[in-house]
């Protein structure tokens, strides 16, 4: 039986969204997808709709190393509403309490702020995907159930105030995979005393991609020429480049594609790396280094 035909154009490559409010992460995956007429697309990460900010788009090929996205650092700049606690920890939630905000100096700021530096317990908010017998707990907190969440270990490497006016926080956090900043912001509201909920949350750096000006709206794609569009998309190793490069002759890429380990000289002694053809003209996928120091292939692309 022949293998059904996919519609659309087998483009490869990354593209650094910059999310609308507004939007969930797919509706804004399948907006840039049907721009693109791309044949395979994927996100890496989602973001609230009331978020904004860096959402890469991995296209074809690139799909492959989402998850290498997904385990990735990520920097964000957000403002908490002081005062203000809702069920869903961002302003598109119900109100459960509104408190007076004290009189609060940036270095009583500081002093809260340095708890949540480092290794931190975070109790996974009702609304996120995580699943409870099957079910997302989001499904079950649009129903009115609670369950019980165990805490998870998060680390958040950085942590700063960006500016206090009034009763509203802004601060700038780079986190591990897996930190929610709705409950990051709830946890400080409640150590200052009041409470806080997000009003405003922006993605600025996602892994290796640490440059925001690179992202690119909706808007202006929709206003671009194709082979323009096309230009932004990033190489697929662009995504990875904090592992070593291994480059295979002719011989040792044959044997790769294969699934073959191979003995490369000065390779690296371990870890995962980045393979090469030989003159490095094409990026062939990724390899792990086997025990008795063979490089293996882990996930090959294939770009016809």
């Amino acid at each position: 039986m022949s293998r059904k035909r996919q519609r659309g154009r087998a483009i490869n490559g990354i593209l650094l969204l910059d999310k609308p409010a507004g939007l969930t992460s797919n509706k804004a995956l399948q907006i840039v997808k049907a721009i693109y007429q791309a044949q395979k697309a994927g996100h890496t990460g989602s973001l609230d709709p009331l978020a904004t900010g860096m959402l890469p788009i991995c296209f074809g090929e690139a799909t492959k190393i989402s998850n290498y996205l997904l385990e990735a650092k990520k920097r964000y700049r957000f403002t908490c509403q002081l005062g203000t606690v809702t069920t869903t920890g961002d302003a598109e939630g119900e109100i459960i309490s509104s408190n007076v905000v004290p009189a609060l100096s940036t270095d009583d700021i500081e002093i809260i702020l340095q708890q949540f530096r480092g290794d931190i317990e975070q109790v996974p908010p009702m609304y996120s995907a995580l699943k409870h017998n099957g079910e997302r707990l989001y499904d079950l907190a649009r129903q009115g159930i609670e369950v019980e969440r165990k805490p998870r270990s998060v680390t958040i490497y950085e942590l700063k105030l960006i500016r206090l006016q009034g009763d509203q926080l802004e601060l700038e956090a780079e986190c591990s995979k897996g930190t929610y900043i709705r409950t990051l912001a709830q946890d400080i509201g409640e150590q200052l005393g009041c409470g806080a909920t997000i009003s405003a949350l922006h993605r600025l750096v996602v892994g290796p991609f640490v440059k925001p000006e690179a992202m690119i709206s909706l808007a202006e794609l929709e206003s671009m020429q194709q082979q323009d569009r096309d230009a932004l998309l990033l190489p697929i190793d662009s995504a990875l480049m904090k592992w070593p490069e291994v480059q295979l002759n002719a011989d040792l890429s044959f044997y790769v594609a294969q699934g073959q380990p191979v003995q490369v000289p000065k390779a690296p002694t371990h870890g995962l790396v980045r393979l090469y053809n030989a003159d490095k003209q094409q990026f062939l996928g990724i390899g792990q280094i086997k025990d008795d120091g063979k490089v293996a292939p882990k996930r090959l692309f294939n770009y016809t």
